[in-house]
């Protein structure tokens, strides 16, 4: 094995095991494109017409076999209370990868209010198939080791996602269960039963909330909004803070943000006889433009801290397409400033 392939198998370790807990699609930071719907099943059909989004990210470009994601996501309004939504995805990390396929279905209720004013409470639900893989075809060992198969092995799984969201006016919050039933990843003790040492567990899901306002409805607005992300089985937590701003164009709208994520839980080191403790910290600036129906959008992920696999950053970019999109129905800058 090259050295190369020594660092990354590594990280693909390292990584493995914090996405044990990270089933299905890793939470970046392309819900702020306009894409909430990637992260919240209730946000399907929360606009006029439909909506298309694909997205690709990739990190550490110099690095062998490094993380990357693509997705693949459509949403659709039907009638005045019901929306419609599909997600495909592709996750490699190293030796180990997962696609699948998201189906949703939300359902819209007006609070009541003036009709020209937004104030509604949806509640969305998504059923997962996946299909997640570990190849071990590269794996030596000079003493066998009973945890290792020595080949590709994969299995797939079921689970849901369920959440929901109001809207009023200009303000909006969500909270979202990723991964609510129990399902166990047999592909980490496939045929291995009579090992008490690989360990077997169930529970994978994660809460996600967020929060945001929008403030201005002339040609410059303003939007801050944070997302909060715990694992049930860690409890790890992790907190962005964003913001962002819109300025109105005769062509379109251009904007552009900042978001800043930590964890609140810190990972200890050694650095020859001291111990040091450091905790997740990413900084991502995002920029886009709409223009007509089409949007494009770039976020730049730089970690922070004194340890770090390598100096690049994780680069992602999303394109998107608006379809059936009638007049604006609400006066004011919502259900997002995107619609």
């Amino acid at each position: 094995m090259t050295l190369k392939k020594r660092y990354s198998f590594l990280m693909t370790f390292a990584f493995s095991l914090f996405t044990w807990a990270q089933e299905g699609i890793p939470v970046y930071f392309d819900y702020l494109s306009d894409n909430y719907y990637l992260v919240h099943p209730s946000m399907a059909g929360i606009g006029e017409g439909g909506k298309v989004r694909l997205t690709a990210r990739k990190q550490w470009f110099d690095i062998d076999d490094a993380p990357n994601l693509q997705t693949l996501n459509a949403h659709y309004r039907v009638g005045d209370r019901s929306g419609i939504g599909a997600i495909l995805f592709n996750d490699a990390n190293g030796y180990h990868s997962q696609s699948g396929l998201k189906l949703t279905y939300a359902h819209h209720l007006r609070l009541g209010g003036e009709i020209r004013s937004l104030n509604q409470l949806s509640f969305g639900l998504s059923t997962t198939i996946l299909q997640s893989s570990l190849d071990e075809s590269e794996f030596r060992s000079v003493t066998p080791d009973p945890a290792l198969v020595g080949s590709k092995i994969s299995d797939a799984y079921f689970n849901i996602d369920l959440g929901m969201s109001y809207n009023f006016l200009e303000f909006y919050a969500h909270a979202t269960v990723l991964n609510a039933l129990s399902s166990k990843r047999n592909i980490y003790y496939k045929d291995r039963t009579d090992n008490p040492n690989i360990g077997i567990f169930d529970n994978l899901r994660r809460y996600l909330f967020s929060v945001g306002y929008v403030f201005g409805r002339d040609d410059w607005q303003f939007e801050p909004s944070t997302l909060f992300q715990m694992t049930d089985f860690t409890q790890e937590k992790t907190i962005d803070i964003n913001a962002k701003v819109y300025r109105n164009m005769d062509f379109g709208t251009v904007w552009g943000g900042v978001s800043y994520r930590r964890s609140f839980d810190g990972a200890q080191y050694a650095t020859g006889t001291t111990f040091g403790q450091q905790r997740l910290q990413l900084i991502t600036p995002i920029v886009g433009l709409n223009y007509k129906n089409f949007m494009v959008s770039y976020n730049y992920s730089y970690q922070m801290g004194d340890i770090r696999f390598d100096n690049g950053g994780f680069h992602q970019i999303t394109l998107g397409f608006d379809f059936l999109q009638s007049e604006k129905r609400y006066d004011c800058k919502c259900p997002a400033v995107n619609y």
